[in-house]
Protein backbone atom coordinates (compact mmCIF):
# COMPACT_ATOMS: atom_id res chain seq x y z
CA UNK A 1 0.00 0.00 0.00
CA UNK A 2 1.34 3.40 -0.98
CA UNK A 3 1.71 5.83 1.91
CA UNK A 4 0.81 9.51 2.05
CA UNK A 5 2.44 11.38 4.93
CA UNK A 6 1.14 14.67 6.30
CA UNK A 7 3.56 16.64 8.48
CA UNK A 8 3.15 19.90 10.38
CA UNK A 9 5.93 21.21 12.57
CA UNK A 10 3.40 23.65 14.09
CA UNK A 11 0.68 21.06 14.75
CA UNK A 12 -1.20 21.79 17.99
CA UNK A 13 -1.26 19.09 20.65
CA UNK A 14 -3.62 16.32 19.59
CA UNK A 15 -3.98 17.59 16.04
CA UNK A 16 -3.11 14.38 14.21
CA UNK A 17 -4.38 12.09 16.97
CA UNK A 18 -7.82 13.67 16.64
CA UNK A 19 -7.72 13.16 12.88
CA UNK A 20 -6.78 9.50 13.31
CA UNK A 21 -9.53 8.94 15.88
CA UNK A 22 -12.08 10.60 13.62
CA UNK A 23 -11.13 8.52 10.58
CA UNK A 24 -11.24 5.31 12.61
CA UNK A 25 -14.65 6.17 14.10
CA UNK A 26 -16.14 7.11 10.74
CA UNK A 27 -14.71 4.02 9.11
CA UNK A 28 -16.24 1.78 11.78
CA UNK A 29 -19.70 2.97 10.70
CA UNK A 30 -19.57 0.82 7.57
CA UNK A 31 -20.82 3.65 5.38
CA UNK A 32 -18.56 5.97 3.38
CA UNK A 33 -15.00 4.69 3.04
CA UNK A 34 -12.26 6.70 4.73
CA UNK A 35 -8.52 6.91 4.18
CA UNK A 36 -6.83 4.17 6.20
CA UNK A 37 -4.63 5.36 9.08
CA UNK A 38 -1.24 3.61 8.98
CA UNK A 39 0.63 5.54 11.65
CA UNK A 40 0.20 8.69 13.70
CA UNK A 41 2.57 10.79 15.79
CA UNK A 42 2.81 14.22 17.38
CA UNK A 43 3.79 15.97 14.13
CA UNK A 44 2.62 13.58 11.42
CA UNK A 45 0.06 11.10 10.20
CA UNK A 46 0.59 8.35 7.62
CA UNK A 47 -2.43 7.53 5.50
CA UNK A 48 -3.28 5.27 2.61
CA UNK A 49 -2.44 7.19 -0.56
CA UNK A 50 -5.51 7.75 -2.72
CA UNK A 51 -5.86 7.90 -6.50
CA UNK A 52 -8.54 10.27 -7.70
CA UNK A 53 -10.77 9.97 -10.76
CA UNK A 54 -13.33 12.17 -12.46
CA UNK A 55 -16.57 12.34 -10.42
CA UNK A 56 -19.60 10.61 -11.88
CA UNK A 57 -23.34 10.74 -11.11
CA UNK A 58 -23.35 7.08 -10.08
CA UNK A 59 -20.47 7.50 -7.66
CA UNK A 60 -22.11 10.60 -6.21
CA UNK A 61 -25.37 8.74 -5.66
CA UNK A 62 -23.56 5.89 -3.91
CA UNK A 63 -21.74 8.45 -1.79
CA UNK A 64 -25.07 9.90 -0.63
CA UNK A 65 -26.38 6.47 0.26
CA UNK A 66 -23.22 5.59 2.17
CA UNK A 67 -23.13 8.95 3.95
CA UNK A 68 -26.61 8.28 5.32
CA UNK A 69 -25.35 4.94 6.64
CA UNK A 70 -22.42 6.68 8.32
CA UNK A 71 -24.75 9.19 9.95
CA UNK A 72 -27.08 6.42 11.08
CA UNK A 73 -24.23 4.74 12.99
CA UNK A 74 -24.84 7.49 15.51
CA UNK A 75 -22.95 8.96 18.45
CA UNK A 76 -23.41 8.86 22.20
CA UNK A 77 -24.61 12.47 22.27
CA UNK A 78 -24.52 15.73 20.38
CA UNK A 79 -20.99 17.01 20.67
CA UNK A 80 -19.58 13.61 21.53
CA UNK A 81 -16.01 13.15 20.25
CA UNK A 82 -14.93 10.08 18.28
CA UNK A 83 -14.78 6.92 20.34
CA UNK A 84 -11.48 6.66 22.20
CA UNK A 85 -10.75 10.40 21.95
CA UNK A 86 -11.42 12.88 24.76
CA UNK A 87 -9.85 16.06 23.41
CA UNK A 88 -10.94 18.70 20.92
CA UNK A 89 -11.25 18.19 17.20
CA UNK A 90 -9.81 20.68 14.74
CA UNK A 91 -11.12 22.59 11.75
CA UNK A 92 -8.06 23.82 9.97
CA UNK A 93 -5.68 24.47 12.88
CA UNK A 94 -8.42 25.82 15.14
CA UNK A 95 -9.55 23.58 18.01
CA UNK A 96 -13.23 22.87 18.64
CA UNK A 97 -14.52 21.57 21.95
CA UNK A 98 -16.44 18.28 22.06
CA UNK A 99 -18.52 18.36 25.23
CA UNK A 100 -21.48 15.96 25.00
CA UNK A 101 -24.93 17.51 25.25
CA UNK A 102 -28.50 16.23 25.14
CA UNK A 103 -29.50 19.28 23.08
CA UNK A 104 -28.27 19.69 19.53
CA UNK A 105 -29.07 23.39 19.49
CA UNK A 106 -27.14 24.13 22.66
CA UNK A 107 -24.13 22.16 21.47
CA UNK A 108 -24.20 23.73 18.01
CA UNK A 109 -24.68 27.33 19.12
CA UNK A 110 -22.27 27.28 22.05
CA UNK A 111 -19.50 24.99 20.80
CA UNK A 112 -19.53 25.36 17.02
CA UNK A 113 -20.74 28.84 16.11
CA UNK A 114 -20.32 31.26 19.03
CA UNK A 115 -16.54 30.80 19.52
CA UNK A 116 -15.86 31.57 15.86
CA UNK A 117 -18.35 34.44 15.85
CA UNK A 118 -16.28 36.05 18.61
CA UNK A 119 -13.09 35.49 16.61
CA UNK A 120 -14.74 36.99 13.54
CA UNK A 121 -15.59 40.15 15.47
CA UNK A 122 -12.04 40.37 16.78
CA UNK A 123 -10.76 40.01 13.22
CA UNK A 124 -13.04 42.79 11.97
CA UNK A 125 -15.10 40.48 9.77
CA UNK A 126 -18.35 41.33 11.58
CA UNK A 127 -19.29 44.56 13.32
CA UNK A 128 -20.44 44.84 16.92
CA UNK A 129 -24.05 45.24 15.76
CA UNK A 130 -23.78 42.22 13.47
CA UNK A 131 -22.22 40.19 16.26
CA UNK A 132 -25.17 41.05 18.49
CA UNK A 133 -27.69 40.16 15.77
CA UNK A 134 -26.12 36.77 15.12
CA UNK A 135 -25.84 36.24 18.86
CA UNK A 136 -29.60 36.72 19.29
CA UNK A 137 -30.23 33.98 16.74
CA UNK A 138 -27.78 31.71 18.54
CA UNK A 139 -29.58 32.26 21.84
CA UNK A 140 -32.79 30.93 20.30
CA UNK A 141 -30.96 27.99 18.73
CA UNK A 142 -29.30 27.19 22.07
CA UNK A 143 -32.70 27.28 23.77
CA UNK A 144 -33.80 24.44 21.48
CA UNK A 145 -36.09 26.39 19.15
CA UNK A 146 -34.93 24.34 16.16
CA UNK A 147 -34.22 21.02 17.87
CA UNK A 148 -36.03 17.92 16.66
CA UNK A 149 -36.25 14.30 17.76
CA UNK A 150 -33.52 12.96 15.46
CA UNK A 151 -30.71 11.08 17.13
CA UNK A 152 -27.14 12.32 17.24
CA UNK A 153 -25.58 11.43 13.88
CA UNK A 154 -22.00 10.38 13.29
CA UNK A 155 -20.70 13.42 11.37
CA UNK A 156 -17.58 14.05 9.33
CA UNK A 157 -17.80 17.64 10.53
CA UNK A 158 -15.74 19.35 7.81
CA UNK A 159 -17.39 17.94 4.72
CA UNK A 160 -16.41 20.38 2.02
CA UNK A 161 -15.55 19.24 -1.48
CA UNK A 162 -11.80 19.07 -0.81
CA UNK A 163 -12.35 16.33 1.75
CA UNK A 164 -14.44 14.21 -0.63
CA UNK A 165 -12.14 12.18 -2.89
CA UNK A 166 -13.62 10.33 -5.85
CA UNK A 167 -11.45 7.24 -6.33
CA UNK A 168 -11.75 4.24 -8.69
CA UNK A 169 -13.60 2.38 -5.93
CA UNK A 170 -15.92 5.23 -4.98
CA UNK A 171 -15.79 8.20 -2.63
CA UNK A 172 -13.25 8.19 0.21
CA UNK A 173 -13.30 10.81 2.97
CA UNK A 174 -10.30 12.55 4.48
CA UNK A 175 -9.56 15.25 7.11
CA UNK A 176 -12.57 14.96 9.43
CA UNK A 177 -13.56 17.04 12.41
CA UNK A 178 -15.75 14.14 13.51
CA UNK A 179 -18.34 14.40 16.28
CA UNK A 180 -21.94 13.69 17.13
CA UNK A 181 -24.20 16.24 15.47
CA UNK A 182 -27.18 16.77 13.20
CA UNK A 183 -27.20 14.89 9.89
CA UNK A 184 -28.22 18.03 7.96
CA UNK A 185 -24.96 19.76 8.93
CA UNK A 186 -22.74 17.62 6.69
CA UNK A 187 -25.14 18.08 3.77
CA UNK A 188 -25.25 21.84 4.31
CA UNK A 189 -21.46 22.07 4.10
CA UNK A 190 -21.49 20.12 0.83
CA UNK A 191 -24.02 22.67 -0.43
CA UNK A 192 -21.99 25.66 0.76
CA UNK A 193 -18.70 24.82 -0.90
CA UNK A 194 -20.00 22.73 -3.78
CA UNK A 195 -19.84 19.02 -4.48
CA UNK A 196 -19.94 17.36 -7.90
CA UNK A 197 -23.42 16.05 -8.68
CA UNK A 198 -24.82 17.24 -5.37
CA UNK A 199 -28.38 16.47 -6.48
CA UNK A 200 -27.34 12.84 -6.94
CA UNK A 201 -25.69 12.82 -3.51
CA UNK A 202 -28.93 14.04 -1.93
CA UNK A 203 -31.01 11.56 -3.94
CA UNK A 204 -28.82 8.68 -2.80
CA UNK A 205 -29.03 9.91 0.78
CA UNK A 206 -32.81 10.08 0.72
CA UNK A 207 -33.09 6.61 -0.77
CA UNK A 208 -31.57 5.32 2.45
CA UNK A 209 -32.75 7.95 4.95
CA UNK A 210 -35.38 10.49 3.88
CA UNK A 211 -34.69 13.95 5.26
CA UNK A 212 -37.26 15.80 7.34
CA UNK A 213 -39.53 18.23 5.48
CA UNK A 214 -38.08 21.72 5.34
CA UNK A 215 -34.45 20.61 5.25
CA UNK A 216 -33.64 22.95 2.36
CA UNK A 217 -34.91 25.93 4.33
CA UNK A 218 -32.69 24.89 7.24
CA UNK A 219 -29.49 24.89 5.17
CA UNK A 220 -28.52 28.43 6.35
CA UNK A 221 -28.84 27.28 9.98
CA UNK A 222 -26.35 24.49 9.39
CA UNK A 223 -24.02 26.78 7.45
CA UNK A 224 -23.57 29.15 10.38
CA UNK A 225 -20.63 27.11 11.65
CA UNK A 226 -18.47 26.97 8.50
CA UNK A 227 -19.31 30.58 7.67
CA UNK A 228 -18.26 31.69 11.16
CA UNK A 229 -15.03 29.69 10.83
CA UNK A 230 -14.26 31.38 7.52
CA UNK A 231 -15.26 34.81 8.78
CA UNK A 232 -12.77 34.33 11.63
CA UNK A 233 -9.94 33.72 9.21
CA UNK A 234 -10.76 34.92 5.72
CA UNK A 235 -12.32 38.33 5.89
CA UNK A 236 -15.35 40.51 5.60
CA UNK A 237 -17.03 38.74 2.67
CA UNK A 238 -17.58 35.70 4.88
CA UNK A 239 -18.82 37.99 7.61
CA UNK A 240 -21.50 39.27 5.24
CA UNK A 241 -22.42 35.68 4.34
CA UNK A 242 -22.60 34.72 8.02
CA UNK A 243 -24.93 37.61 8.83
CA UNK A 244 -27.15 36.72 5.87
CA UNK A 245 -27.34 33.07 6.97
CA UNK A 246 -28.28 34.23 10.47
CA UNK A 247 -31.01 36.45 9.00
CA UNK A 248 -32.45 33.49 7.08
CA UNK A 249 -32.19 31.32 10.18
CA UNK A 250 -34.12 33.97 12.13
CA UNK A 251 -36.94 33.59 9.61
CA UNK A 252 -37.31 29.96 10.70
CA UNK A 253 -37.96 31.13 14.25
CA UNK A 254 -40.99 33.27 13.44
Amino acid sequence: MAVFTKRRSDAPDGFFAAEAAGLTWLGAAGGVAVAAVLDVGRRHIDLEELSDVRPSPGAARRFGHDLARTHDAGAEAFGAPPEGWDGPTFIGKRPQSCRPSSSWGRFYAEQRVAPFLDLARAAGSVTDDEHAAVGRVLEAVADGALDDDDMAARLHGDLWNGNVVFTPGGVVLIDPAAHGGHRETDLAMLDLFGCPYLDEVVAGYQEHRPLRPGWRERIPLHQLHPLAVHAAGYGRSYGHALVDAARRTAALLR
